[in-house]
């Protein structure tokens, strides 16, 4: 039988001290799981990284601002050796092996009592890989494990969720959803899908999920919000888990706490999964920055579904225009020309505007323009919703080689 060199296990350090020697990227590196362990995490350093040193300033850790001295391991319950001097390492772990401490050697895994396995977190399951000391072997592993876990490549035998997930999905792209949005879609007996959620989504989905179109065409046909609300309600009441698939972010402009509060008062659990809003994702992925540093200090998001004179309206739309930084306008495209002519009564018609249509898909169209033309380019363009208009200096600027 062949040697196994290391016994994998899982060590309490809930309230014991561990001692951590160097302040550098491999600390870096080790102490945030640590603290998230709940030890009393002590470091010895002469320097550390400013990200070290704000763990140190939040109180989360120790810092003796010296070198290592002979009795730092004394009343340890684990070591880590990270400094950047090979002669202190092997000090520190012939210390610990002394003191019956176990010590992960950074520098020279295999001379340390202890290495650092390759971890993962999928849904509260910590997941570690070791493989004899070699780091890139176990760091894909790992990382093709929790791949698989998070997709359903591999049976997650926990107890499936219950209820009913609020999942934003992103601008458009399917890779723009989060871990625990694609997690739980995975999960999924129902689906009730927007028409701004990503469409390649739903054909990973396996054959028995009922999906339920919630599209809302603008100007168009659409779903009625009470519709979506009892059908979330009815489905989560047959015991199945219903997901509700929203383009961007469930909170900006999409009626995710209505629902929220409908299938409250129907007694049924909801998770909120927040998505990477359009609003910001959008722009950003076309290379319109909405702030940037001596250019816009402020921005603005602005639903647009209602013109500017209309007594529906909670926009102070006086109070925007006066504004100096970014406005971003959502389904405003039918409107745009009313709400630049608002905007011109406290911004000069020079004012950049960038209009991005179907951002972050295939399909993505980017144009620029100035508030006193913007209505008149829409309808030469023949922009179509979706699409995000940002207005203000941040749609003038573009890379060198833009």
């Amino acid at each position: 039988m062949p040697f196994e060199q290391h016994y994998l296990a899982g060590l309490d350090l809930r309230g014991r001290r561990v001692l951590v020697v160097g302040g550098g990227t491999v600390a870096q590196r080790r102490l945030p799981r640590l603290i998230a362990s709940g030890a009393v995490v002590e470091l010895v350093s002469p320097s550390v990284t400013p990200a070290v040193q704000g763990m140190v300033d939040a109180g989360e850790l120790t810092w003796h601002q010296r070198h290592y001295e002979t009795g730092d391991v004394e009343g340890a319950w684990y070591v880590v050796a990270c400094t950047s001097d090979i002669e202190v390492n092997t000090q520190i772990g012939e210390e610990a092996l002394s003191q019956r401490v176990f010590c992960v050697r950074a520098d020279i895994a295999v001379e340390g009592t202890a290495v650092t396995p390759a971890t993962g977190m999928h849904d509260g399951m910590l997941i570690g890989v070791l493989a004899g000391g070699e780091h890139r072997r176990s760091a894909s592993v790992r990382d093709g494990l929790v791949a698989a876990l998070r997709d359903g490549r591999i049976a997650d035998q926990s107890a499936p969720p219950v209820g009913v997930a609020l999942v934003g999905g992103g601008p458009g792209d399917p890779e723009l959803i989060t871990v625990q949005g694609k997690r739980l879609l995975a999960h999924a007996d129902v689906v009730v899908a927007d028409r701004l959620a990503p469409r390649e989504l739903l054909e990973e989905l396996p054959a028995h999920v009922e999906v339920v179109d919630a599209a809302k065409i603008p100007y168009g046909r659409a779903a009625t919000q009470e519709f979506i609300n009892q059908t979330l309600i009815d489905r989560a009441k047959e015991g199945k888990f219903v997901v509700r698939l929203k383009g961007g972010d469930p909170y900006v402009f999409g009626r995710g706490f209505e629902e929220l509060l409908a299938c409250a008062e129907a007694g049924i659990p909801v998770t909120v999964v927040p998505g990477v809003t359009s609003a910001f994702g959008v722009p950003a992925l076309a290379g319109v920055p909405v702030t940037h540093r001596g250019v816009a200090h402020e921005v603005v998001v602005v639903s647009g579904h209602v013109a500017p004179d209309d007594p529906r309206s909670l926009v102070d739309w006086s109070a925007i225009a006066r504004l100096r930084g970014t406005v971003v306008l959502m389904m405003a495209v039918e409107r745009a020309g009313a709400f630049a002519t608002a905007l011109m009564e406290g911004r000069p018609g020079s004012t950049p505007v960038a209009v991005i249509q179907e951002g972050s898909t295939a399909s993505q169209r980017v144009y620029r323009s100035t508030l006193d033309t913007l209505g008149a380019d829409v309808k030469t363009w023949e922009v179509r919703p979706p699409a995000i208009i940002v207005v203000g200096p941040v749609a003038d600027i573009a890379p060198a080689n833009s």
